[in-house]
């Protein structure tokens, strides 16, 4: 994570805490230390505050939480305030909208 921040993002490194540095100390226990490292950052700046704008020097990047995706093999990071999408329903939407072919009336939409 200091690497990306330091190279890539012209940060001086991340701030973890105590129990963020936990987390990734189980997570390299349990296998998952050599797994490539996907940031989840706000992209209205390098930093993580939206008002620095251009490149920004000398900040570091607050890390929130470090998650796992094992499934497609990489451990992702939430660096600052960042929202994530949830999961999808095990069954769509779609299946509760019909269309009445008589009236053309849509049901299930809403």
């Amino acid at each position: 994570m200091n690497i990306i921040v330091q190279k890539i993002y012209g940060g001086e490194g991340v701030e973890v805490s105590e129990e963020i540095a936990e987390k990734i100390k189980n997570l390299e226990k349990q296998g998952y230390g050599n797994l490539p490292i996907c940031m989840a950052k706000t992209h209205l700046s390098l930093s993580c505050d939206v008002s620095k704008k251009g490149v920004p020097t000398g900040f570091k990047i607050p890390i929130q939480d470090v998650r796992l995706s094992a499934g497609a093999g990489f451990v992702y990071p939430l660096a600052g305030t960042i929202s994530t999408m949830p999961g999808l329903p095990t069954r769509p939407a779609f299946y509760n909208i019909d269309v009445d072919t008589d009236s053309g009336d849509i049901t299930g939409l809403f």
